[in-house]
């Protein structure tokens, strides 16, 4: 697991790769590589990021790394019964199509055992208010990288309020010109200055914090 850890703060894809297989001959279950391994390679990644010493070029990296290792692991999950930590939707708004922030935060949450249904990019009210019904989630995450598409996280507030879901669920925004204040403006739950942060705020909701 020290290896696996390692691995994924040194973006190394093939050692992620190779000690994920290794993991699984030696009968370590999935759910403990991921946990002991690679989740906490993603812990000490975000705290480097939060320290200035690394940079989303390379959060990114590791998140590639993880997501590799991830696939190698995957088909084991589920006869290891792994209990979900919540259930999150998640989509860029409608009229933007950037997604690397989004991404990242959707392997960091994965990571953290959040069961993700992850809408893509250009997503309407209609389609998250469709995928609320449909999947139930604790929480909706919106990103919107540019300040012309912010206005459409309000949109999608009210439509979620319309449809009588808003209690059902907590909102969470993010984006580079998103801020706290912003999120009390259009009713939000909460803002996420990055993807490490958004984790942080989820993990403290399903805690009940």
């Amino acid at each position: 697991m020290r290896k696996l850890k390692d691995a994924i703060i040194n973006f190394d894809v093939e050692v992620v790769k190779k000690v994920c297989e290794e993991a699984l001959g030696a009968g370590i279950p999935a759910n403990k590589a991921i946990i002991d391994g690679m989740a906490k390679g993603m812990e000490i990644v975000g705290q480097k990021y939060e320290d200035g010493e690394y940079f989303l070029v390379e959060l990114v990296m590791a998140g590639e790394a993880m997501k590799e290792g991830m696939a190698v692991l995957e088909h084991h999950l589920k006869a290891d019964n792994i209990k979900s930590t919540g259930r999150i939707v998640i989509g860029t708004v409608r009229g933007d199509l950037h997604d690397i922030g989004k991404n990242v935060f959707v392997t960091l949450v994965k990571a953290a055992n959040f069961d993700v249904i992850d809408l893509g990019v250009d997503v309407s009210a209609k389609q998250f208010v469709e995928a609320i019904r449909e999947h139930c989630p604790h929480i909706v995450a919106m990103s919107a990288l540019l300040t012309s598409t912010m206005k459409e996280m309000e949109n999608i507030i009210r439509e979620i309020e319309e449809a009588g879901l808003r209690d059902k669920v907590k909102v969470l925004i993010g984006g580079a010109a998103i801020t706290s204040g912003y999120a009390d403006k259009i009713r939000a739950d909460a803002a996420a200055k990055d993807a490490v942060e958004g984790v942080r705020i989820c993990h403290g909701w399903m805690k009940g914090e």
